[in-house]
């Protein structure tokens, strides 16, 4: 259960036209300790330190607050992801490596930030997409420059960056997922998450390489039923 939580701000959190600020601040706590819909937007009002009917001042309602928690998300994980690459020019697959690093270190040290990108509900879809583009442009980005490095000969295409990148990203978010459920057993180094996300990308990468995987899957077709 999480610990009861105290108010932040203490009535400081409206002066100097601030709200907004602490506000946004407030629910990443809140998400971090229970979750994007553990709370209301009163207790999001109550930890910022002003009135419950203070929030509508930027907010229609508790979805909008989380929708703009997701979008600051989204924006700094681009931004860690991007440090993360930079200067991989000459060697794509250390940098990307880096990007898996980074990619477990927000999810870790950013516990309210990616629960509110990877919420059910409250954020449209479209939005979300929208958000997101940053981030998985620079993963797509790295891919491909992967790619073009395993495959410096013409005739090879093997690895397709934006189905591959889809399927890096769903294995960084569960191996991040269980990570912060405490699912992975700590007395296994190969079952570290930086390990496992490793060993797991390259197992992508090389199967890619082979036409095995990061190749567009076509539609199982059902046979018809007499």
């Amino acid at each position: 259960m999480a610990k009861r939580t105290e108010a932040v701000f203490v009535r400081h959190g409206y002066h100097h036209g601030n709200l907004k600020e602490a506000l946004v601040a407030a629910a990443c706590r809140l998400i971090a300790e229970r979750g994007p819909a553990g709370f209301p937007l009163s207790e999001a009002a109550r930890l910022a330190g002003v009135s419950v009917a203070a929030p509508y001042r930027h907010f229609k309602d508790r979805d909008a607050l989380i929708a703009e928690v997701a979008r600051r998300g989204f924006a700094a994980f681009a931004a860690r992801l991007g440090t993360a690459w930079g200067g991989a020019e000459v060697d794509p697959m250390r940098g990307f490596s880096r990007m898996g690093e980074a990619y477990l270190a927000f999810a870790r040290e950013e516990p309210g930030f990616y629960g509110a990108m990877f919420a059910h509900g409250g954020v449209k879809r479209e939005r979300r997409h929208n958000a997101g583009e940053g981030a998985f442009a620079a993963l797509e980005h790295a891919i491909a420059r992967v790619a073009a490095a395993k495959q410096p000969r013409a005739g090879r295409i093997g690895l397709h960056p934006r189905v591959l990148a889809y399927q890096v990203w769903a294995l960084s978010h569960g191996i991040a997922t269980l990570s912060a459920g405490a699912l992975l057993p700590s007395n296994n180094p190969a079952l570290r998450p930086e390990n496992l996300l490793r060993a797991g990308v390259a197992a992508l990468i090389d199967g890619a390489d082979g036409g095995k995987a990061g190749t567009p899957v076509k539609p199982r077709r059902e046979p018809r039923s007499k």
